[in-house]
């Protein structure tokens, strides 16, 4: 955790930089952050916010939880010189909605459409002649013009505020992160331009940004600008072009005045003049205002409320629908063409475009080209250019608003045509248009798609690099470092470092089983996996280890359909019946609900003793966001090498992308894809520094040194000689002996291996600053470090926060280098430390 804070803090030092950082899971690397970060702004006013973004809601309660006891620590020691904080979370509608009528659905876009029914302005104009409005939100209108009171609130806060007040969580939300000191939110409320630059675009520059959990980073950036077409979609956006065609024709008087001030408005180059097309074509050149005096001070949490969310029109956040696809800098800042400017002359456009797009998807055979190639057919064969398409987008949504639509999930397939429209004419570089003519699970049935693939992740991720003073890339699965700068594109990267566990005794035991007890390899290549003994030696290594190890084992497939091709031939073999014997099996499915389910009773049934294991596949929802903690994960088995489909078309276009600008070999990275999923499979069964568990690597491709060099640090140092290419017969003896080891109690003194007094931290930051790297923690940081109470987290977060306010603190290297420059940096120091 020290050593973690202490590259964090060289990285804030720096400024304009990025970091990447990797931690060993259980270890308390949310608590640390938080810490560091939190003392960062208390010690130093120029730091802005902390805009944490997490992959799922259960992570950003779990992140709420720990900020409440790290602030409610810091309030304890510091009394009434405490500052105030306020902390928001921010999530979908559906999330936070507390009106009875919208609660009743569980989609999310009917949610949403429900919302802007009741809140829209042109709604609540008419509200006097019958429209149904919400009370939750009438009742914020009117009164949340006062700040939110400080403090730390998680959805469920803002749910049970808005209960009491009267008020909408969502729109509270939205309004309260212009002034609040930390905002915990989604991915996609950052990198997504069509949301981001709606919500995020009054953060002000000095924010602190952090990915947690950012290991597949990478692929959350290409999701955010790709778009795929299928025949059904086109044939949708047609029904909704013809819908809006004819809400132009039977336009009233009203509706005909307010089209011919769009229309007016266009001519004169004003495309975002009171309508969405503001936040997504007028909002790129000031994306990087500020929100207001006091924004982002680490002290007084409402500061800023008059300035910065007060002033804004809350039609602004009631009547948007989704901003521009495109990146800020790359939106049009130009009048609107001429022949979109009038409704009916727009529609006739895009009706052409559709019918182009139709077109395209009558192959049968897979077709790639780049986006210049795509133009010129369209050219060539409707007379389109490609600059009127740079404003589909833009013009679809002023004509939404024009013709005040709120059922908006209705006009989708339109949204996505505009929007493919959109990126395919912005961008050259970085995408690739691919046409097939069947779906990839089923080839046997005819049902073309076009995809719009983004193969640049940093496409996505740069507008955040070069607006916000400084980015923090975190997880405990990030190995190998060494190919995030090129992927994402991080030209400032100050701290790249990979932690090792510091534990009071080894709690982890990976192995790497090669081969059953007949010697036979085991493994998951495709020539090899459907070999009857290969697929018998994996569920007899299955079956050996539930009979041994006690409670929870979870079992992770390299996808869906190995995963039921070797469940049903372990069946005609009766494997399962025996293993059944031993523990309950549960199944993850495809289905949402279905797998919560068989969690519930996966873990019901390892309370009461009676074991389970679950069967689950790389990549899936579970591996990705479900902890197996304690009992509920004694033992990992990761069977086979999780590569990704590489006959995906896609993939290959990427992977050609790759080679060619950032010189990266196809196989470094599929495996540097691979071996990062394995290792947040088997990374799910240590959570905390009581727990422990073994990992099964259970393939002899693990046994060569470029996949264990792959694998994180913390995974590799317990794993010596003894642990590699062993048999199942010999595997089953290590675990065996580690259980029995591990059930020793610890001895109290022990415990001194992990845990720092106050005085060791001090000492240790004293002492590891390099010779020139700036100043050590002076004796006025050290009183104040002492003064902060009894040992533990709190010691070490003030101690950090002493430092930080004397002269820059120990290591304040200010370079945007890699933290080697003259006067030496701390990673290095570190590392020889180390």
């Amino acid at each position: 955790q020290l050593e973690y804070m202490r590259s964090l803090k060289h990285a804030l030092d720096a400024e304009r930089g990025q970091c990447l950082l990797e931690m060993p899971t259980g270890t308390g690397k949310t608590v640390s952050l938080l810490s560091l970060i939190t003392s960062y702004q208390l010690a130093r006013r120029s730091a802005g916010k902390l805009i944490y973004c997490t992959r799922t809601v259960p992570e950003m309660t779990k992140v709420i939880a720990e900020l409440k006891g790290v602030l409610a620590y810091r309030d304890k020691e510091l009394g009434a010189a405490a500052p105030q904080v306020l902390a928001v979370c921010l999530s979908a509608r559906r999330n936070l909605c507390i009106n009875e009528r919208v609660m009743e659905e569980s989609d999310r876009e009917r949610v949403d459409t429900l919302c802007r029914q009741m809140t829209a302005s042109f709604v609540r104009e008419k509200g006097g002649s019958g429209a149904r409005l919400c009370d939750f939100f009438e009742s914020f209108s009117e009164e949340g013009s006062d700040t939110i009171p400080p403090g730390v609130y998680s959805l469920e806060d803002l749910k049970r505020l808005g209960r009491e007040r009267g008020w909408c969580p969502y729109f509270l939300a939205r309004r309260a992160i212009a002034y609040a000191n930390i905002v915990v939110y989604n991915y996609q409320y950052m990198l997504d331009p069509k949301v981001s630059t709606l919500v995020s675009r009054e953060l002000e520059r000095e924010s602190i940004v952090v990915f947690d959990e950012a290991h597949n980073i990478d692929n959350v950036c290409i999701e955010a600008l790709s778009v795929n077409l299928d025949k059904s979609t086109l044939d949708r956006a047609q029904g909704n072009l013809r819908a809006l065609q004819t809400k132009v024709d039977r336009a009233n008087e009203d509706v005909m005045r307010r089209l011919e001030d769009e229309y007016r408005r266009l001519v004169s180059g004003l495309i975002g003049d009171g309508g969405p097309v503001a936040s997504g074509a007028g909002a790129g050149a000031g994306a990087g205002a500020g929100a207001g005096a006091g924004a982002g001070a680490g002290a007084g949490a409402g500061a800023g409320a008059g300035a910065g969310a007060g002033a804004r029109d809350m039609s602004d956040i009631t009547d948007e629908v989704l901003a521009s696809p495109t990146l800020p800098q790359d939106v049009l800042q130009e009048a609107m063409p001429g022949n979109l400017r009038r409704a009916q002359h727009f529609l006739s456009f895009m009706r052409r475009v559709l019918h182009f797009l139709r077109g395209c998807l009558n192959v049968r055979s897979v077709s790639l080209e780049p986006p210049l190639e795509f133009l010129y057919r369209l050219q060539r064969s409707t007379g389109i250019e490609g600059k009127p398409m740079r404003f589909c987008y833009s013009r679809l949504n002023s004509l939404l608003r024009t013709l005040e639509v709120v059922n908006t999930e209705e006009f989708m397939p339109a949204i996505l045509v505009a929007d493919f429209a959109t990126l395919v004419s912005t961008y050259t570089q970085g995408f690739m248009i691919v046409t097939e003519p069947y779906d990839q699970r089923t080839p046997h049935l005819i049902d073309p798609i076009m995809q719009l693939a983004c193969l640049d992740s940093e496409l996505a991720i740069r507008p955040v690099f070069q607006r916000f003073r400084t980015t923090i890339i975190t997880s405990g699965t990030l190995s190998p470092l060494n190919l995030y700068p090129k992927l994402l594109g991080m030209d400032r990267l100050v701290v790249s470092r990979s932690f090792t566990m510091s534990i009071d005794r080894d709690c982890m035991c990976p192995m790497v089983v090669t081969r059953g007890s007949d010697q036979v390899p085991i493994t998951t290549r495709f020539d090899t996996r459907d070999d009857p003994a290969v697929v018998r030696n994996y569920g007899s290594l299955l079956l050996e280890l539930c009979s041994h190890v006690p409670d929870g084992i979870v079992c992770f497939f390299t996808s869906y359909s190995y995963m039921e091709t070797i469940i049903s031939q372990w069946k005609q073999m009766g494997l399962l019946d025996a293993l059944l014997d031993h523990k309950l099996i549960f199944i993850e499915t495809k289905d949402i609900v279905e797998t919560t389910l068989a969690l519930d009773n996966f873990k019901r049934a390892c309370d009461c003793g009676r074991g389970a294991v679950f069967f689950s596949v790389a990549r899936g929802k579970v591996a990705e966001g479900v902890d197996f903690d304690r009992h509920y994960g004694r033992c990992v088995i990761m069977m086979g090498v999780p590569y990704q489909y590489t006959l995906s078309q896609i993939l290959r276009a990427r992977l050609e992308y790759l080679r060619m600008k950032h010189q990266v070999r196809e196989n470094d990275f599929l495996t540097f894809d691979a071996l990062r999923q394995a290792s947040q499979c088997v990374g799910r069964v240590i959570r905390s520094k009581r727990d422990y568990g073994m990992m099964v690597f259970a393939d002899r491709r693990y046994a060569s040194h470029d996949k264990q060099s792959k694998l994180p640090a913390w995974i590799t140092q317990f794993m010596d000689g003894s642990h590699l290419n062993l048999s199942t017969d010999m595997a089953v003896r290590k675990a065996t002996q580690f259980l029995r080891t591990i059930a020793q109690p610890l001895p109290a003194a022990h415990e001194s291996r992990a845990l720092l007094s106050r005085e060791q931290v001090l000492l240790r930051l004293a002492s590891g600053v390099p010779e020139g790297g700036g100043a050590a923690v002076g004796a006025g940081g050290a009183a104040a470090a002492a003064a902060a109470g009894p040992s533990g987290a709190g010691g070490v977060q003030a101690a950090l926060a002493a430092q930080a306010e004397g002269g820059g603190g120990a290591g304040a290297v200010r370079g945007a280098g890699a933290g080697a420059g003259a006067g030496g940096g701390w990673a290095d120091a570190e590392e020889e430390e180390a």
